[in-house]
């Protein structure tokens, strides 16, 4: 097939690089032309972990393509996907703008049936205005149909490559066909695909993202709570998660959520509830949780040191919002970095691949560093912001020479807490009682 897709970012970049990867011909299109350059140059701008490999494979079999001529793109294609961002407003909602411009040049350049597929998440009833949208301009037929992407950044090529579930939401006949036969190279062992309406599969993304950032902010509520009552929260997580009606996955507790999807997506579903009538209670506290996790190692930071922070040096460990990606967008450590600034303290901050973006960031403000150990000369306290796997077994010993104080404050529950009293380190996790060595 040939497909059009618009926007080179997260999605559209995984997505036409993997559809390609299964022989069809894939133009990636972006209004930005210093972002199409680079990929042309065979520069990736964004960091996802196998993807530079699968777009440098399609790019040489003439596969892929980059070019900033969406309306050339359009009119040769006989699928159209919109992958372009749907950013937060001041209100909470998605900004359409990008979505609905897309649109419009879909329907100045139609030239025969096309569908057209929504990659972006957006509010439900989207569909239906890019449908209104594109037919106020011609008399061509068309499909539109909301295909929703469930990518983890960090595993996103795996997770499309192998999907859990295909969402499709389509009333076409002719569209469920094409998507049929384009979603068959993904799903040779089983049939994944689950068709649905147009407004059902809109719903279904900001439904899974719900969830999943539920149950981060349960988590992280009860883990509030054994603080105060001394039970530990890795105990209660594994009880927890062995019964089978509930699950293991994301009960994890720690400095709150960010990225890209859940912050907005969360947002953008309870502006809809309010614009229906229908308040959305519990994700509104699952927002409040997530908020007031944001300041945790900042107030344990001074229950420890005092109410005063200035003149100290703080050592970050991670910067993404999550291992696996160079993604600083709502990261929990760029809000507590930010904090640390405003209260005088020095922040050396280090990230295996999230460093140039930081600098970016925060310019002369932060020293920022891939090493991890450079970070660390000199602190008085290292935070432990992103559980990347180069942080889970450090040189301990070596840490512990190289700081002022030894002093970790452990956002995301990796170490042992009977470990970090063997070595001396003072030690304050998430919902685990403390470690204060005793002194000699």
């Amino acid at each position: 097939m040939v497909i059009c897709m618009v926007g080179t970012g997260y999605v559209g970049l995984v997505v036409g690089a993997c559809l390609a990867g299964s022989g069809n011909q894939v133009m990636c299109v972006d209004t930005d032309a210093a972002k199409i350059e680079m990929l042309n140059q065979g520069l990736l701008p964004i960091y996802e972990p196998g993807l530079q490999e699968i777009v440098a494979h399609n790019r040489q079999a003439d596969r892929l393509h980059f070019s900033t001529d969406v309306a050339a793109a359009v009119r040769a294609s006989q699928l159209v996907f919109i992958g372009v961002g749907t950013p937060p407003t001041e209100d909470g909602s998605a900004d359409l703008q990008h979505v609905v411009a897309v649109a419009h040049t879909i329907g100045q350049n139609l030239n025969g049936y096309k569908v057209i597929v929504t990659k972006s998440t957006v509010p439900v009833g989207t569909g239906d205005r890019i449908r209104q949208t594109i037919a106020s301009y011609t008399d061509q037929p068309f499909a539109v149909v909301s295909n929703p992407e469930f990518l983890k950044e960090g595993d996103a090529v795996q997770d499309f490559l192998k999907p859990d579930r295909i969402i499709i939401g389509t009333d076409d006949p002719r569209a469920r066909s094409i998507m049929e036969e384009l979603y068959a190279p993904f799903q040779r062992t089983s049939d994944r695909i689950l068709f649905v309406d147009l407004r059902s599969a809109e719903m279904t993304k900001y439904a899974a993202n719900a969830m999943l950032a539920t149950r981060i902010s349960f988590m992280n509520d009860i883990a509030w709570l054994c603080e105060a009552v001394g039970a530990d929260v890795t105990a209660v997580r594994r009880g927890l998660g062995s019964d089978p009606r509930i699950g293991s996955k994301f009960l994890f507790p720690g400095v709150g959520f960010g990225g890209s999807c859940f912050p907005k997506d969360l947002r953008a579903l309870v502006r809809t509830g309010r614009e229906h009538d229908r308040p959305m209670a519990i994700l509104e506290a699952v927002i409040q949780v997530n908020e007031r996790q944001k300041n945790l190692l900042v107030d344990k930071l001074r229950r420890h040191f005092g109410d005063s922070l200035a003149g100290l040096t703080v050592a970050v460990w991670g910067l993404a919002f999550k291992p696996g990606t160079d993604d600083l967008r709502e990261a929990p450590a760029v809000h507590t970095i930010q904090s640390l600034n405003d209260l005088g303290v020095r922040v050396r901050a280090a990230d295996p691949v999230a460093t140039e973006r930081a600098r970016a960031l925060f310019g002369p403000q932060v020293a920022c560093f891939v090493d991890e150990y450079q970070a660390l000369d000199g602190a008085d306290a290292l935070l432990v912001m992103t559980e990347w796997s180069a942080y889970r077994q450090p040189d301990f010993p070596r840490m512990k020479a190289i700081m002022a104080q030894a002093v970790i404050l452990d956002g995301r529950n990796i170490y042992s807490p009977s470990k970090m009293r063997e070595l001396g380190f003072t030690y304050y996790a998430v919902g685990r009682p403390p470690v204060v060595p005793d002194k000699p």
